[in-house]
């Protein structure tokens, strides 16, 4: 993968995980914590993801 397009993937997981944080935040209040919890797996899912491509995206600045 080459560096731009480790950055572009990098800036849409952030905006899907800035998108389920307000869904989350939206569930929460009307009470559906089975949608919460499947959310909550999502953005674990998110976090490793990004983590990965810091890590690629590391081994180019260095």
């Amino acid at each position: 993968m080459k560096k731009r397009q480790i950055e572009t993937e990098i800036n849409e997981i952030k905006m899907d995980y800035i998108n389920l944080q307000g869904d989350i935040e939206k569930l929460e209040s009307t009470g559906n914590d089975s949608y919460v919890q499947k959310a909550e797996v999502r953005l674990a899912s998110l976090e490793e993801r990004l983590a990965e491509l810091n890590k690629q995206l590391d081994a180019f600045e260095s």
